[in-house]
């Protein structure tokens, strides 16, 4: 029987949501499962829908989720044990003012110094997300600065320059990890500002996200 994904997009379409949860469902559908892609957040209020996924990927910047939406997402994950799954914005920078799904994802974005611009991510862990992956390697976009847990096991960082922020220079930020929220693996990577960050200027970036998705699937 093949795994099952959840994909749900909206929010600010700066980041592409509907492009880059088109990409993901390419990814999934690749690797045999079977996707339901929906631009609505309603369908997580149905957990008896939600825990019969082996996989929730939330493609929703900023935005806000409504609470019967938001209690259905977190039973899926932490009480059945539904993977989850994302990237930059689209999971990082969701539902701003939700504490308990920010403890879930490990992190918060905070800042892009600079904007789109020209930085290193460096692999920093030896797993079956990164093997074979460079051990450092280029990226033009965002350079997101994060708050994040301390409990994440981090695959891959940064480290910023200073140039557009002084008083942070030299600090190294996580970028890929990956965690668990009770009963559920959770997979984030900051990369992925738009669509075409994932095959620019390699395909990197779209590597762990897949392997970060299987990873995190029940």
């Amino acid at each position: 029987m093949s795994k099952k994904a959840f994909i749900t997009w909206g929010g600010w379409n700066g980041h592409e949501p509907e492009q880059t949860s088109a990409i993901a469902e390419r990814l999934l559908k690749e690797s045999g499962f079977a996707v339901e892609r929906a631009d609505t957040l309603a369908p997580l209020a149905d957990i008896e829908k939600m825990k019969a996924f082996d996989l929730i990927v939330p493609v929703w910047t900023m935005s806000e989720i409504k609470k019967e939406e938001l209690d259905g997402l977190l039973v899926a994950v932490k009480d059945h044990g539904v993977g989850l799954g994302g990237w930059h914005g689209g999971m990082g920078d969701a539902f701003r003012v939700q504490t308990e799904y920010q403890f879930m994802v490990g992190g918060q974005w905070v800042a892009h110094p600079g904007n789109v611009i020209d930085y290193t991510v460096d692999i920093v862990k030896d797993d079956p997300i990164t093997a074979g992956l460079p051990k450092s390697f280029p990226m033009r976009s965002e350079q997101y600065y994060m708050h994040t847990d301390p409990g994440n096991e981090v695959l891959a960082t940064t480290r910023f320059s200073g140039e557009h922020a002084p008083w942070i220079a030299g600090t190294v930020m996580p970028m890929v990890w990956k965690r668990h929220y009770g009963k559920g693996r959770v997979f984030y990577s900051a990369l992925g500002h738009v669509a075409s960050d994932f095959t620019s200027p390699t395909d990197i970036a779209q590597t762990l996200l897949q392997r970060g998705l299987l990873w995190a699937t029940r």
